[in-house]
């Protein structure tokens, strides 16, 4: 495939440094991959989280948002992997036949293959094998966009390719040094080592010296990327996550004016995309799109994106969009959690919605899930719009904690500058004007309350009350500033 890393004949120093970035090509436009016709190739064995019901529906998916047309599929039931072929030599040979049948170049592996496995079977059937994890990361580098994702889809391809070297260069025999047919040189002693041996020294050093080159880019990238994401801490910050194609960038599209680019297939964004979201009554929330998860995603795809996945980690809640479409939502959803959890965010409050309830012909599921969530579950559809207005409710209720009623002050030579700084950051009410000052009813977030009190001394806080709270001392107490906490203006 064309940025799959590791090709048919390996080529010399070229597996550490091959660019996995996408040429500049227009969508639709043909290219190699128009002409891979693959067989896929599943193991089914006794812990595995496939859908029984359609073991390789998803590989089929992400074959196709690879651009490989499907020329033929076939399963195998086993309690282990073979040792060298994975699959049994019954199989073997009956995908070779199919490969002969339907002209097939290409067989993907829907498991993770050893590379002694792939290289047996390879030679076993005289075309290109590649696994799960490979096809994925293919498909990453296809839709990397911007600098950030292509280096973080590049460290991930070397990562994963660095501990395969040795596999991949086995075909190359050791050959005797100047002892010829002596023992010690029968045994390949110090400086008797043959291409192969040589070759991996040489690739492994490209490799490390490129990896550690992708993580000074990719770690100054990360340190903007985390201080612009904190710097919003003052907002109040929702994040969209889910599994892969459940509607998280048209639902991004509906609540927002981003633009994000939305399609029904796999991985169709990697990029992160933040805007604001109006939620009505003067309040307003940051918006952020997260990549997709998949099932067994990518340990390598993980940590290199988990820059990207700081706008999950810090946020204040988290919108899971579960497609309720699919007969696997349930374990879609499970998926979903696995990496949350993995990242740290399985303690940041979450509403599950329900999405494509439009497509949906049995309510059970629905049912079902909305049962097995302890947080809030609200039945959306992105595309038509349906259930928007009640999440608008919901995520304006979880505001309420992060936000403050203030009864605030301020003198008439800074009052237009001042005013204008509260309509910006909060909803300005009744409006009074004394005898030396102007007062304003002002609903607001704690924080961006706190940083404007430190901003503008001027800015008098006569009275604040957190949202749901009862009395003054309670919320005083929680805003730093010169005013007591009594309630009382300053004087």
């Amino acid at each position: 495939m064309r940025h799959s890393i590791r090709s048919n004949t390996p080529n010399a120093a070229s597996a550490g440094h091959r660019d996995p970035r996408p040429a500049a090509t227009n969508a639709g436009t043909p290219d190699v991959r128009d002409q891979e016709r693959a067989i896929l190739v599943g193991i089914l064995l006794p812990d595995t989280k496939a859908d029984l019901r359609d073991p390789l529906g998803e590989l089929k998916a992400l074959a196709e948002s690879a651009g490989v047309a499907i020329a033929g599929q076939t399963i195998q039931k086993r309690t282990a992997y073979a040792a060298g072929h994975a699959i049994g030599k019954g199989k073997i040979e009956e995908v070779a036949e199919l490969i002969q049948a339907v002209g097939a170049n290409l067989v993907i592996f829907d498991n993770d293959l050893l590379p002694r496995q792939i290289r047996n079977l390879e030679e076993a059937w005289r075309v290109k094998v590649i696994d799960r994890t490979e096809l994925i990361l293919d498909i990453f580098a296809t839709h990397a966009r911007s600098r950030q994702a292509q280096l973080q889809v590049e460290l991930a391809q070397l990562e994963y390719t660095a501990p395969r070297l040795r596999g991949m260069w086995q075909h190359l025999e050791r050959v005797a040094g100047a002892g010829g047919g002596t023992a010690a040189g029968a045994v390949g002693g110090v400086g008797t080592r043959g291409p192969g041996e040589r070759q991996i020294e040489i690739d492994r050093r490209l490799v490390r010296k490129r990896i550690s080159h992708l993580r000074e880019q990719l770690a100054e990238i990360d340190q903007r990327k985390i201080r612009e994401v904190r710097a919003r801490r003052d907002q109040y910050t929702v994040s969209v996550v889910g599994y892969t194609n459940a509607g998280k960038s048209t639902l991004m599209n509906r609540l927002t004016p981003a633009g994000v680019y939305a399609a029904d297939r796999l991985f169709a964004t990697l990029d992160t995309k933040t805007a604001k979201w109006d939620l009505g009554d003067g309040r307003s929330a940051l918006l952020s799109d997260t990549v997709g998860f998949i099932r067994d995603l990518p340990p390598t795809l993980v940590a290199s994106f988990r820059a990207t996945l700081e706008e999950a980690i810090h946020a204040d809640l988290l919108l899971h969009v579960v497609d309720i479409s699919s007969p696997v939502a349930f374990a879609q959803m499970q998926a979903v959690d696995e990496v949350l959890k993995s990242i740290g965010c399985d303690t940041i409050p979450q509403i599950t919605l329900l999405n494509k309830v439009d497509c949906m012909d049995d309510a059970s599921m629905a049912e079902l899930l909305a049962r097995h969530r302890r947080e809030c579950c609200l039945r959306i559809s992105a595309l038509t719009g349906q259930g928007m207005d009640e999440l608008r409710q919901e995520v304006l209720q979880r505001m309420q904690g992060r936000e403050l009623t203030a009864v605030v002050q301020m003198p008439y030579s800074t009052s237009g500058k001042l005013l204008a700084e509260l309509q910006r950051y909060g909803e300005v009410g009744e409006r009074r004007y004394l005898e030396d000052m102007v007062e304003v009813d002002l609903r607001i977030n704690r924080d961006q309350f706190a940083q404007l009190r430190a901003r503008y001394h001027d800015l008098v806080a006569k009275e604040v009350r957190a949202e749901g709270q009862v009395g003054d001392r309670a919320a005083s107490q929680e805003c730093d500033g010169p005013n007591p906490p009594d309630g009382s203006a300053s004087p």
